[in-house]
């Protein structure tokens, strides 16, 4: 069944209807019709045409989530991690004077710290956010719980920080957006602890109606306060608008900082971290990525830094596959897997996990679309929930470097064991469970004398 064009135009003018009623002005109602008519529905058209280019199974209705705390309560609150022994503090307030300060300690209602940060607020069209604020405490001990305010007043939080040393488990889930299938997916993912959640983009599927930024950090906001979300960008998350905003992600850029000034980038669309001897690298699938490009530039030089005695696995993530057998969103990563592939197959990159394709597909070992048992596995895990549902033809037959492929909702658990080997399992949706669909055992390239046969001079730089 395809998501027609009428459906899906129902529900974004639904959720404009709430803004609208929230509004007082009668001349901003008339000057925003206007610009509506005139430049938002043409394109919501053309980004409609898009996504009914195949078959989809009916997607799930979206969920708004109200705010329901006064003007001056924290709300929207989620973190991510900087360096190796901080975390930064994300959240909103309706309130300009709101001050931008975490309070946190180790026992709850007892603050044995705090920190000041910064503060800031956009507009889009009509729209003005939030006072958007971010802090970053530390240093912090891993593997402890800490209990946190911000903007001094309740309602209190908590965290724990990841571990210092492995093991350590991570969620990958892309593609999230927030309908029914969405809230299933996080219901699953909390039925299971975790350390680090990550997104390979397209987080809230606003798509220019910013009331749904609000939304949708309202509805990860019980496990993004918990446990850190780190993420890259999608193409939902681009917003880029004719003369008026050029340049994009500007919403997403204000709401979502990642550490991307500690890994040496220049952009908040790529950057690295690492975490209990895992290097996480975060590409941008909408940024320049040729080579010679800051972003290409830029990845040279982080992977050139890795010790892989000390960080034996590398995880890359983006949102744009480089492999994929789905009809959907064929061949739109080749350019950037011509530009950056041989990087990542030198670098012995472990796994490469990417979205946009609203299915799930493993691959084996690929280098230049063969079989390399030195190069990365390839997951595609763009089935969080989103609101156009799910991608439902393949190639038939499938094509020998894939290896498992399902059009399903689900989410997947990275456990990173040790030094050599790790456990990498896929949880369809099945309304109030989640189902082990897939899984396989990985054991990590950097101990591979056949694919380091110069080891211990790669080791030493």
């Amino acid at each position: 069944m395809k998501l027609s064009f009428k459906e899906r135009k129902k529900q974004q003018m639904e959720t404009w209807r709430r803004w609208w009623c929230s509004s007082s002005s009668s001349s901003s109602h008339a000057v925003f019709m206007f610009f509506f008519s005139i430049f938002l529905i043409p394109q919501l058209a053309l980004q409609s045409h898009a996504s009914t280019e195949y078959v989809r199974q009916p997607p799930r209705s979206i969920i708004f989530t109200p705010h329901d705390r006064s003007t001056s309560d924290p709300q929207q609150v989620h973190i991510s991690l900087v360096g190796n022994d901080h975390m930064r503090v994300s959240w909103i307030t309706e309130d300009k004077k709101a001050p931008s300060i975490v309070e946190y300690g180790r026992w709850p209602g007892k603050y044995e710290a705090s920190a000041t940060g910064d503060s800031l607020r956009y507009e889009y069209f009509f729209y003005t956010s939030g006072e958007i604020h971010h802090v970053v405490i530390g240093p912090l001990k891993p593997s402890t719980t800490y209990y946190y305010r911000c903007s001094r007043v309740a309602p209190e939080f908590s965290f724990r920080t990841p571990p210092a040393n492995l093991p350590i488990e991570f969620v990958v889930v892309g593609d999230l957006g927030q309908t029914e299938w969405t809230n299933s997916t996080l219901e699953h993912v909390q039925q299971k602890d975790y350390d680090v959640l990550l997104v390979p983009g397209d987080l809230s599927y606003a798509d220019t109606e910013q009331p749904l930024w609000d939304s949708f950090g309202r509805l990860v906001e019980p496990l993004a306060s918990q446990r850190p979300w780190m993420v890259t960008e999608g193409n939902h998350e681009v917003e880029s608008f004719l003369f008026f905003y050029p340049k994009g992600f500007k919403s997403y850029n204000a709401r979502w900082v990642m550490p991307y000034k500690e890994s040496g980038s220049t952009s908040n669309l790529y950057y690295s971290f690492d975490v209990a001897e895992t290097h996480v690298i975060m590409l941008g699938s909408y940024t320049d990525y040729k080579e010679g490009s800051k972003q290409y530039t830029w990845l040279q030089a982080d992977l050139a830094k890795i010790n892989r005695r000390k960080t034996p696995w590398i995880f890359v993530l983006l949102h744009t596959p480089w492999y994929n057998s789905n009809e959907a969103h064929k061949g739109e990563g080749e350019e950037m897997r011509k530009a950056m592939e041989e990087l990542l197959y030198n670098a012995r990159v472990d796994v490469v996990f990417v979205g946009h394709v609203h299915a799930y597909e493993r691959f084996t070992r690929v280098y230049n679309n063969t079989v390399d048992s030195c190069g990365p596995i390839y997951i595609t895990i763009g089935d969080g929930g989103n609101r156009e549902g799910l991608a439902m033809r393949f190639e038939d037959p499938a094509p020998s470097i894939s290896i498992f492929r399902e059009p399903s909702f689900g989410h997947g658990r990275l456990n990173v064991l040790n030094h050599t080997t790790a456990h990498w399992s896929w949880h369809r949706n099945n309304e109030t469970d989640a189902i082990l669909a897939d899984e396989i055992w990985i054991e990590t390239l950097s101990s591979s004398k056949a694919c380091n046969p110069n080891r211990q001079g790669h080791d030493e730089l």
